[in-house]
């Protein structure tokens, strides 16, 4: 390894752990992302096209699906269908499904 490859090593390790957290800071999902648009997120689940996603329910939002993977509360936290980026709480998509227990 060369030195300047060292150094840009620590910065990007400095870097992240001095994001909130200790961790790069996610980025949330666009809804013109590729994968939101084949799911039909949306950041408000009010939004949803009921002609196009006649499953959607209006007691159905992000923070009450399966997938989300945020604490009660969160505004924004990951999703397993949408990999490293975060969801917003009242938003929902095609792939919704009840939390177990709920």
């Amino acid at each position: 390894m060369s030195g300047g490859l060292t150094r840009r090593v620590v910065v990007l390790r400095a870097a992240a752990l001095a994001a909130p957290g200790g961790v790069l800071a996610a980025t949330h999902v666009e809804e013109g992302d590729e994968t939101a648009v084949a799911l039909g997120y949306r950041h408000d689940s009010k939004q949803v096209d009921a002609a196009k996603f006649p499953k959607h329910q209006p007691a159905q939002h992000c923070a009450n699906c399966a997938f989300f993977q945020g604490s009660p509360g969160d505004e924004w936290a990951g999703c397993a269908m949408f990999g490293r980026k975060q969801v917003a709480a009242g938003g929902w998509c095609n792939a919704w499904a009840p939390k177990p227990g709920a």
